[in-house]
């Protein structure tokens, strides 16, 4: 192995080496500690402690990095306190998940590292993310973003690069090329040779260097990040390395041949680079053995004081707390009475530009959003007055660009993402479940993304255009939900969901987008997100309902001038306004909970089975519920009409009616 330390001085070159060693030490005490049921897991980096420590050490102590779990390196090079890592590792509340999450599953603002989640690729994105508001700002900053070469066949490295391409953003690749993604070797993950050979197919620069040489590292991503401070671009560097250990413990190494590890051992980055320096006189024989004592000590001093810390105190209502980032959510009154009458589709457009002057550090991202104005033309003429920085259309890729929503939170920035339909939103579904939805819970990182879902059906488009998806996000704690019926709530309810500092799925129905028109305030205001809107007081049967149902009711009860009905519109799906809800069970002792969204496994659901737990002794009747057939949206329109439960809705009234 061949050493080049260019200019670096004698000084620079023994921090190398102890910040080098640290993280071996480290490992070799964390291997006892597992054996005896200390730690509950461990993915080893023994082999590949040049990348992190070499990468690390090249970049300013702000520049943001996301690591993957075998780079142990990254954390000890950004000075992390050891007990704060070893209390991490144990979960004990001085880690830095409250024990919530385990080993580099976290993110720390404090020390710019921003961990994994076990997905492995969605990280990317988010690394995308942090390098687009560096840019914004003009900060003149990189980032680096790990993925393993197994990593790197999920479709989220395919969208991070291209985005990061397209958008020339400051943002290094680091891939950890060490021949496995876990037993599977990389001759059945992809068929390229190197992955130098396909950073060009993006148009991003790529160089190829020997992972375990500490000096080529440094220097690779020295380069690389001088380069992009000055001229953002994208680059990707591949690092040739070998992991001398199982993927984690427990899995062992029978899979790999064994003169794969005779000939990386030969190429220990720990030891070879330790040769160098005793071969060039930068250190002694003494020095090395004073060093790795003192370092010993130092693990072992941390490892004293992480044994005194606490484990987390089990509190129900404490873990319920940390699952939204704090906001007050007040309503915001219009400053004058001035009114004009919108529709649906301009109260939307309305509350979005309002939001985009009061908040500057906005950012609305979508397909076609930008001169196009977007499919239902929300945006249009956006661009004219806020620039395309600001409306930024994005490539065909929703995975990468809610990712990027969660890197721009990272920077403080806000972000409102359009699906084009909500029925895309699949294509995005990982990021918003394991990852804005998750992040404060796990590490106390608020993700200010709201994205915007033109859903429901009515407009004969089919299976793919047509879907009620909200319960698939219902489901998920950390997420908000809200779902409008009218211009007024429309614009109010989205203004309130950017000021929110928490992830929230806005849903608008199509149908409604020029259907429906009201006066509203020209006014910026906002709605209490998490109340519900008493449409019509009634004495007789409570229907519960939000989105279209509050307009078939309010067609369907034409039909029954003889029944007095109290009309509930939730409008706040997560949280669901419960004591409104009670209040007018208790009232009339008979609900009806309907939604446009198949029955089955719907929100109603939920609702029913709240009702009939806490309201029980008030009820006269059964809690009924109806929704869509348990089929995919047909196209036909005839066929789509007996999907739909408007006629089904009068049925359930008739029938509740009666007892």
């Amino acid at each position: 192995m061949q050493f080049d330390k260019q200019k670096l001085s004698k000084e620079k070159l023994l921090n190398l080496y102890r910040q080098i060693l640290l993280p071996r030490l480290i490992e070799e005490k964390m291997l006892i500690l597992l054996r005896q049921n200390k730690i509950s897991k461990w993915f080893s980096g023994i082999g590949q402690e040049a990348i992190s420590v070499g990468a690390t050490l090249a970049l300013q102590p702000d520049e943001y990095i996301l690591p993957m779990h075998r780079n142990l390196g990254v954390f000890t090079s950004r000075d992390i306190p050891l007990s704060r890592l070893f209390a991490q590792f144990q979960g004990k509340m001085s880690g830095f998940t409250k024990g919530r999450d385990r080993s580099f599953h976290f993110g720390t603002n404090e020390f710019s590292i921003v961990g994994m989640i076990s997905h492995l690729g969605p990280q990317l994105a988010v690394a995308d993310g942090i390098a687009l508001a560096n840019k914004m700002s003009g900060e003149g900053k990189a980032t680096l973003v790990f993925s393993g070469d197994g990593g790197s066949s999920e479709g989220d490295f395919h969208e991070a690069l291209n985005v990061a391409a397209v958008w020339d953003l400051p943002v290094i690749f680091m891939i950890e090329n060490n021949g496995y993604g876990l037993s599977t070797p990389s001759d059945e993950q992809f068929k390229f040779k190197h992955f130098i050979d396909k950073g060009p197919g993006y148009g991003i620069e790529s160089i190829q260097v020997d992972g375990n040489n500490i000096l080529e590292v440094y220097h690779a991503v020295d380069n690389a990040a001088k380069k992009i401070r000055k001229n953002p671009k994208p680059i990707l560097i591949e690092a040739m390395t070998f992991r001398m250990r199982g993927h984690e413990e427990a899995s062992g190494t029978k899979y790999v041949p064994q003169e794969l590890f005779d000939k990386w051992a030969k190429k220990d980055p720990v030891n070879n680079f330790e040769k160098y320096l005793l071969d060039e006189k930068i250190i002694t024989t003494q020095e090395v053995e004073a060093l790795r004592k003192e370092i010993k000590k130092a693990i072992n001093d941390g490892l004293d004081i992480a044994s005194k810390d606490v484990y987390p105190e089990v509190d129900a209502n404490g873990q319920i707390e940390d699952v939204y980032a704090p906001f007050k959510s007040e309503e915001i009154a219009p400053a004058t009475d001035n009114k004009t009458t919108k529709r649906y589709v301009d109260a939307i457009s309305d509350g979005l530009k309002q939001s985009l002057e009061k908040f500057p550090e906005l950012t609305v991202m979508g397909q076609d959003i930008a001169e196009y104005g977007g499919v239902f033309k929300i945006t249009e003429g956006f661009v004219e007055k806020f620039g395309k920085d600001r409306i930024r259309n994005t490539p065909l890729c929703e995975s990468a660009i809610i990712g990027i929503g969660l890197g721009m939170s990272i920077k403080k920035r806000k972000t409102v993402i359009e699906m084009q339909f909500a029925d895309f939103v699949t294509c995005g579904f990982n990021q918003i479940i394991n990852n804005l939805a998750k992040s404060h819970y796990r590490w106390a990182q608020n993700a200010d993304v709201v994205v915007r879902m033109p859903t429901g059906a009515g407009v004969a488009a089919g299976p793919f255009h047509s879907q009620s998806n909200e319960a698939w996000f219902f489901h998920t704690p950390g997420l908000k939900i809200v779902y409008p019926s009218n211009p007024y709530d429309a614009k109010g309810l989205l203004t309130a969901a950017i000021e929110d500092t928490n992830p929230v799925m806005y849903f608008e129905h199509k149908m409604l987008y020029r259907s429906i028109s009201e006066d509203i305030p020209d006014d910026y205001y906002t709605l209490e997100i998490g109340k519900a809107n008493l449409v019509q007081e009634g004495n007789d049967i409570t229907l519960v309902t939000y989105g279209m149902g509050v307009h078939w009711a309010k067609e369907v009860l034409n039909d029954f001038p003889e029944l007095s009905v109290e009309l509930i519109d939730l409008r706040t799906l997560l949280p669901w306004d419960k004591e409104a809800v009670e209040k007018s069970v208790r009232k009339t002792g008979k609900v009806l909970i309907f939604n446009e969204d198949c029955l089955t496994g719907s929100i109603s659901g939920e609702i029913a089975a709240w009702i009939a737990e806490h309201c029980f002794e008030a009820l006269d009747a059964p809690v009924m519920r109806e929704g869509s057939l348990d089929t995919p949206i047909p196209f036909n329109k005839d066929l789509e009409q007996d999907f739909l439960p408007k006629q089904r809705i009068a049925d359930k009234l008739k029938a509740l009616a009666k007892f």
